[in-house]
């Protein structure tokens, strides 16, 4: 695009919600902007059947947003509300447009999302080689912190996870108590962290399901909110665990191990072929065993936090997540 039409274009950017009849142009940039940064040879076919940008916008159409030059969508970004935590992404931008001030325009939203829900602690994915990524979000108060490796592994025949119960398996009566369980669970973790709002979606879109992890005295000593194939974030025969924790303390490891055999376990019983998960590298620990288990990073990235301190990525915290 010439100079003078990509100043114009800029200029005219506007920012609104992202509604239904966006969906499918939001989903095309994703595909070409990610593509395109990263080298693919077909950008559009990027993430093949994965798909981040439906699942996001149906899981809260109101923490959804579009940039649109003379109507037309040319970027979309989606936040996300786990209680006392709060992050961001995928933003993108069409390519012919980037460096165009865009993307800051896009974060405005955002962070309006944030300072309404109260997050007191917020957080993104990007691409740790890039310097610019680093200063657009630094000028919004994150700060780059540990790298997080997204890894993946063929899923083989594990030991069996006793205690394994399936959120899409309960009743609706039982579900409030598996939810009430569930935030007990990860605010353990980090005080107010909630992942109630993943589990339901994931429910009520049929993405996948909640490993739930029965402990001693009727407490949960792990979950793991997982998507499975096609149409979902894992895209298809793959298995993403988008969240994963154990109860912190003694024999947290332990809990650890047992947690991704129910992965797993629930791979397989899906017939699926993959095992993907997101590490921070200030989890050590939990990134050791799951190396040791044959995962293996085919992407890697950078965490940024607001403000800069550790949240829930510490060497003591067996959590999986990537925030991408």
């Amino acid at each position: 695009m010439p100079a003078a039409k990509r100043t114009s274009a800029a200029a005219s950017v506007s920012v609104r919600p992202l509604v239904e009849p966006d969906l499918d142009r939001a989903d095309e940039i994703f595909r070409v902007a990610f593509g395109t940064f990263l080298g693919a040879p077909e950008p559009e076919t990027f993430f093949g059947t994965a798909d981040y940008v439906r699942t996001r916008w149906a899981a809260d159409p109101h923490a959804a947003f579009a940039a649109t030059v003379e109507g037309e969508v040319v970027g979309s970004n989606f936040a996300a509300n786990w209680g006392s935590v709060g992050f961001f992404g995928p933003l993108t931008v069409r390519p012919d447009l980037w460096d165009q001030g865009i993307g800051r325009r896009l974060m405005e939203p955002v962070m309006a999302c944030f300072d309404t829900w109260e997050n007191r602690h917020l957080g993104l994915f990007t691409f740790s080689h890039s310097p610019k990524h680093l200063e657009l979000y630094r000028r919004y108060g994150f700060w780059p912190r540990f790298l997080t490796a997204i890894m993946k592994k063929q899923v083989a025949v594990s030991a069996a996870a006793p205690g394994l119960a399936l959120y899409g398996e309960l009743t609706a009566a039982e579900r409030p108590d598996a939810l009430s369980l569930s935030r007990a669970l990860t605010g353990a973790v980090y005080e107010g962290l909630s992942l109630e709002r993943e589990i339901m979606a994931t429910q009520a879109q049929g993405l996948g399901d909640t490993i739930l992890l029965e402990g001693a005295d009727s407490d949960l000593d792990g979950l793991a909110v997982c998507h499975c194939g096609a149409g979902s974030e894992a895209g298809e025969d793959v298995c993403f665990v988008k969240f994963g924790a154990v109860r912190p303390g003694p024999d947290a490891a332990d809990r650890f191990e047992r947690l991704l055999n129910a992965c797993e376990q629930l791979a397989t019983e899906k017939g699926l072929g993959q095992l993907d998960a997101g590490m921070n590298l200030a989890r050590q620990d939990a990134y050791r065993r799951m190396v040791d288990r044959g995962f293996r990073t085919w992407l890697q990235g950078v965490t940024m936090h607001k403000p800069n301190e550790p949240g829930y990525s510490h060497p003591d915290a067996y959590v999986i997540d990537d925030w991408r």
